[in-house]
């Protein structure tokens, strides 16, 4: 056994090694075509994460631009708001100011209504008192003859004396003296 098996041995390790080392150049011609691709891949999947990643930066920028906007248009939203309820007080305001006043101008219309109504029934009774004063004139001046004109002149002249009664030392026949032609006036 000996030599034989050892040279047997010899070849059969020395071509467990050329087919190891066959294999094992395969495998690393395979590893480093596969690790070329593997690059190429990442190479390709970095570019395209870093396109990603640069897209939604825009995407988060535009989104930071739209929520400001919204931020300023609410407030514009608010303001308007704001504007329209003082506008609505502002009007409901004026619609209660209107009622008053149209509340006031209808008591005033009554009252002016009652005045007019008690004037024209004082101007009935004033024509009823005056008919009734003509016919006591009328009276008067069909059976005394006198006007009731030299009647008010009468009553002046009395009047005028009387104040002069203290200055005047007149008898009581030349105060009728002066009287009676004032009368026959």
């Amino acid at each position: 056994m000996g030599e034989d098996e050892l040279a047997l041995l010899n070849q059969s390790i020395n071509e467990f090694g050329d087919k190891f080392r066959n294999r094992l150049d395969d495998n690393h011609s395979q590893v480093l075509g596969l690790r070329d691709a593997f690059k190429d891949s990442m190479k390709a999947f970095s570019e395209k994460m870093s396109l990603k990643l640069k897209e939604e930066e825009r995407m988060t920028e535009m989104i930071l631009e739209y929520k400001n906007q919204l931020c300023k248009q609410n407030k514009l939203i608010q303001e308007k708001k704001e504007n329209v309820l003082k506008m609505i007080a502002e009007v409901k305001g004026k619609e209660q100011e209107s009622e008053e006043l149209t509340a006031k101008i209808q008591e005033l219309k009554e009252e002016y209504a009652r005045k007019r109504e008690t004037i024209s029934t004082a101007n009935k009774a004033n024509e009823e008192r005056l008919k009734g004063l003509q016919k006591s004139a009328d009276l008067y001046r069909d059976y005394l003859g006198l006007e009731i004109r030299k009647i008010h002149v009468l009553w002046r002249v009395l009047a005028l004396l009387h104040k002069r009664r203290q200055t005047l030392t007149l008898s009581k026949a030349s105060e009728c003296d002066l009287i009676l032609p004032l009368i026959q006036y």
